[in-house]
């Protein structure tokens, strides 16, 4: 584990929780929200089957 795994978790917390990139931004110290969502937000899943078919292949690995 490293200091960026558990910043980038702190950021998807929040993001989940429906705050700004700029809060977001703001809580781990950037000037640019841009730089926040850039690195550390991730992309939401478009489409359902998209969650569906990655859950697919993690849940065939777990067994």
């Amino acid at each position: 584990m490293t200091s960026h795994v558990f910043r980038k978790t702190a950021a998807t917390i929040l993001d989940e929780a429906g705050l700004s990139a700029r809060v977001v931004a703001d809580q781990l110290g950037h000037a640019r929200p841009s730089l926040t969502q850039d690195v550390y937000l991730g992309r939401k899943a478009v489409t359902e089957d998209a969650a569906t078919a990655l859950e697919t292949v993690f849940d065939s690995e777990s067994e």
